[in-house]
């Protein structure tokens, strides 16, 4: 019996865009940030007021302030960057407006000379150069002139919002084993639990990204590491038991 054949699949572009990880930097890139900040910072803080510490309350304070204060700061610090990236990206598009109206042939030259460059012949660039520019030349030029694109474009407010609850969720991680863990020998539970908690995010961070997860892992630990241990040593240096 002969069996009906077997329907062609239908994979779009748009679905075969979305399966690559670039599609993923932008947003996690912010949350990644956020994430190990906030681990790190308020563990290393913590740790150096361990260090110069006799009660558990000092350090409660200073880590609780510090989570707070980086939150904050690292969602307007991204905010501020995003917003200057986007304001640059604008300019050029206005500029690039005005040209494509002013000196069309000329842009479209550019144009040609840009495919030319990435190997077409000379013929077939233009030819290129002067289609897609009858379809959308203004998005043609941000794209192929000035690299600017859907994946590379960022939005200020969202990457302001990722980078700060990626940051409060690092550093509530910290808080909690400085209220559940012992006081005696506090810094090293602190260090221990960092550097786990550090490895499970750059072993996320690296499947999410499509990266290598061994390499990821260690990068993030040695970095870490070296944080605290001079967090560490600046608290026995300058702190004095309170």
């Amino acid at each position: 019996m002969n069996q009906a054949p077997h329907a062609p699949s239908t994979v779009t572009i748009d679905n075969y865009l979305d399966s690559h990880y670039i599609h993923r930097s932008n947003w996690l890139r912010a949350a990644v940030l956020g994430a190990n900040d906030g681990i790190i910072s308020v563990s290393s803080l913590a740790i150096g007021v361990a260090a110069a510490s006799a009660t558990r309350q000092p350090i409660v304070l200073a880590t609780v302030a510090g989570l707070v204060a980086g939150a904050l700061s690292m969602a307007a610090g991204e905010y501020v960057s995003v917003s200057s990236q986007t304001d640059t990206e604008k300019a050029d598009i206005e500029r690039e407006k005005k040209e494509l109206k002013e000196m069309p042939e000329a842009e479209l030259n550019i144009l040609a000379q840009i495919y030319e460059q990435r190997g077409l012949q000379k013929e077939t660039a233009r030819q290129v150069a002067i289609e897609l520019t009858a379809k959308d030349a203004l998005g043609t030029h941000m794209r192929d002139e000035l690299g600017i694109n859907e994946i590379s474009q960022a939005n200020p407010i969202q990457a302001a919002l990722a980078s700060g609850a990626a940051f409060t969720v690092g550093g509530v991680l910290p808080l909690l084993v400085i209220l559940l863990a012992p006081l005696r020998g506090l810094e090293y539970w602190l260090y221990g639990f960092t550097i786990l908690f550090l490895v499970i995010l750059g072993a996320t961070a690296a499947k999410t990204g499509g990266s290598n997860v061994r390499v990821a892992i260690v990068r993030i630990t040695i970095w870490g590491t070296l944080a605290m241990g001079l967090s560490a040593l600046v608290g026995y240096i300058f702190g004095v038991n309170v």
